[in-house]
């Protein structure tokens, strides 16, 4: 009997195996058969692929004794395959890389995931309880509901009760959170609420945890699993609800490899999962916004912070008036205000997204700027390591700022420029960095959100990781040092971007009631965007800009798939995107716009062209021009990486 295969490669087909052995088979079994001249893991698929060709038919070595793949995952990687562009074995590999080596897991192993019966009683006001009503409604189907409130509103505290159902009911929960270095704080609330350690589930932990917890969930021994990205892929024994924190947050994006949005998938995963999904947020991204008013998805507001705490003052300082002194970045009236601050005990946070001491160095002998040789951008610096860095492929080069015979200039600042600054300005102040240079692994992460919760930090100076859900009660003043609203390169999203961020970081302070100011350092003293963030209503920026995208046929009134061509010469990567471009014009009722040289149009020593498809949203084009680059011949020195649905493009 032929049984079809889908093994983990890039084939974007299943292969044809022979079972003589008389093994019972389903679809979703995991088997061993060979492939070449080694053995492999594959799963039984639903489908066969039709060929004309005649070749030999190898035989299935064995079944694998492993719980199967259910038909709702396996509908998933069909559904995120044919979306997202991707080759149904890469797809498959997301989902059973973990899979394999799982062995029986000694039950004491979970028993300290295990949560008990009764839980302790948290106070919801009025607005949350409302709230966790409407969570409530249709419980059984797949529905998505969004979960609006104002940073600081408690929205976790609703969810953790909305998990409750689940809970009751024997099912599985999905926490989906942006960034691993939420993690440690978010696993402290966690924990306090359900009284057991978190499963938590990202790319650093080790080969053993993961295969206790894939275990754990695979036989519903772990009922919560808080994850990253890669944690939507994982083989579910019954999971009855996901929640999507921080919905907005651009690190849903998988950029790198396989490219596709957790937000989006996680909503198709509820679907073919027929559960419902939460997606958790103080502004909407635009594309949620735009589904909330059509009616697609149902919206839920918590208007009040917690307690009724107040919303800090809104200061816009016009540095043209108010200017630093020469080689300084603070504003002499921010420090002062500043004082007042840290006189009465509080915390200040002196934001600043950019990583490093200083984004640009300039070398007055040679009269040029360092630039990456392996990439088209500039060497960021790095005074701490005495590194200049490159952001995109991790080159670096080691500069020795102190010999006489180096002249450099270095051209605006980083968070380390301005530590030292702060640090002479306030010397006997605890002063720390809170960037992902300084936060690399979960332990000091951990250490470094609680110094901060028990005051043991007067001054923080970090990039936007810190805007990104912790809770720090004494933070009550933030200074935005540079607001940075400018777009880099071609990004349709940068308004909204800016707008999210801005709104998520106002929320860091005053969260416990007390008086809290931000201050916005800037030359542009009217712009449009600080506007709308200082009059603290995200709805009104989200209807100008859904007329605006409207206007202009722009997500998500259409669909765009980005189409990068890299090689290691230039004119071949012109050449070839040329070819793509005659090849996908064959399908009808879209629009190619380019090709053009990406804005970084190159990076680890490839050239990069691009092209940009336009569609109309509700049409899934990537079947017609999947189906037409699979045709194609791609030489192995060229490499094309197909983003569905780009939140930038670079």
């Amino acid at each position: 009997m032929e049984i079809p295969i889908l093994l983990p490669k890039i084939f974007d087909h299943p292969f044809t195996y022979e079972n003589n052995q008389k093994i019972k088979l389903n679809t979703g079994d995991l088997v061993q058969v060979p492939f070449g001249s080694k053995k492999e893991i594959g799963i039984v698929w639903h489908t066969k692929e039709t060929t004309e060709k005649k070749f030999k038919i190898k035989k299935i070595e064995k079944k694998i004794n492993l719980p199967s793949i259910s038909k709702n995952l396996i509908n998933f990687i069909d559904w995120f395959s044919k979306y997202n562009m991707v080759p149904l074995g890469l797809t498959l590999k997301l989902c059973i890389t973990n899979h394999l080596g799982i062995k029986n897991i000694d039950d004491n192993l979970f028993s300290k995931y295990k949560i008990p019966k009764k839980l302790n009683f948290f106070f919801l006001n009025n607005e949350q309880k409302k709230s966790l009503l409407e969570l409530k409604k249709n419980k059984s189907n797949h529905n998505v509901t969004v979960l609006q409130g104002v940073t600081g509103s408690g929205k976790t505290i609703v969810y953790f009760e909305r998990i409750k159902d689940i809970l009751k009911k024997n099912e599985q929960t999905l926490i989906l959170l942006p960034e691993i270095a939420l993690t440690s704080q978010f696993k402290s609330r966690f924990e306090e609420y359900f009284k057991s350690e978190a499963a938590i589930w990202h790319s650093k932990i080790t080969a053993k945890n993961k295969k206790i917890l894939l275990s754990g969930i695979m036989n519903n021994k772990i009922k919560i699993l808080i994850g990253a990205r890669s944690a939507l892929f994982l083989p579910f024994f019954k999971l009855g609800l996901i929640v999507v924190d921080e919905e907005h947050d651009g690190s849903y994006k998988q950029n790198e490899g396989i490219s596709y949005h957790a937000r989006d998938m996680a909503v198709l995963r509820a679907s073919t999962e027929d559960i419902p999904i939460h997606l958790v947020t103080s502004i909407p991204s635009v594309e949620t916004y735009n589904n909330i008013k059509n009616k697609k998805y149902k919206i839920t507001r918590i208007k009040k912070r917690y307690k009724d705490a107040s919303f800090p003052k809104f200061h816009i300082v016009d540095l043209k008036k108010e200017r630093p002194n020469k080689n300084k970045w603070i504003s002499p009236y921010v420090i002062n205000e500043v004082k007042k601050f840290l006189d009465k005990k509080d915390q200040v946070l002196f934001f600043l997204n950019r990583r490093g001491f200083s984004p640009s160095i300039f070398d007055l002998k040679l009269n040029k700027v360092f630039i990456c040789p392996r990439c088209s951008v500039n060497l960021n610096f790095h005074k701490i390591s005495g590194n200049a860095l490159c952001h995109y492929c991790g080159f670096k080069k080691n500069i020795n700022i102190m010999d006489q015979k180096n002249n450099y200039v270095f051209c605006g600042p980083g968070v380390e420029r301005i530590y030292e600054e702060i640090k002479e300005i306030f010397p006997n102040k605890n002063i720390e960095i809170f960037s992902s240079d300084t936060l690399k692994n979960k332990d000091k992460n951990s250490q470094f959100a609680s110094k901060i919760e028990n005051r043991e930090v007067d001054i923080l100076v970090g990039t936007q990781l810190i805007s990104k859900g912790f809770h720090f009660p004494k933070l009550n003043c933030i200074v935005v040092v540079d607001p940075d609203l400018n777009s880099h390169g071609f990004d349709l999203r940068n308004s909204e971007k800016n707008v999210q961020l801005y709104h998520q970081l106002v929320g860091r302070a005053g969260r416990e009631g007390a008086e809290a100011s931000i201050f916005f350092q800037t030359f542009e003293f009217d712009d449009h965007i600080l506007k709308t963030i200082s009059e603290n209503d995200p709805h009104k920026f989200l209807e100008e800009e859904i007329i605006i995208r409207r206007e202009k046929n722009l997500p998500p009134f259409c669909r765009f798939i980005s189409l990068i061509v890299s090689s290691s010469k230039q004119q071949e990567s012109n050449n070839f995107c040329l070819l793509l471009k005659r090849t996908i014009s064959k399908v009808k009722n879209i629009e190619i716009l380019g090709p053009v040289n990406a804005p970084i149009f190159k990076i680890k020593n490839k050239f990069r062209s691009r092209l940009l498809v336009r569609c109309a949203k509700n049409r899934l084009a990537q079947k017609s021009i999947w189906l037409m680059l699979k045709k194609l011949k791609i030489p192995s020195r060229i490499k094309l990486a197909v983003d569905v649905d780009p939140l930038n493009f670079n």
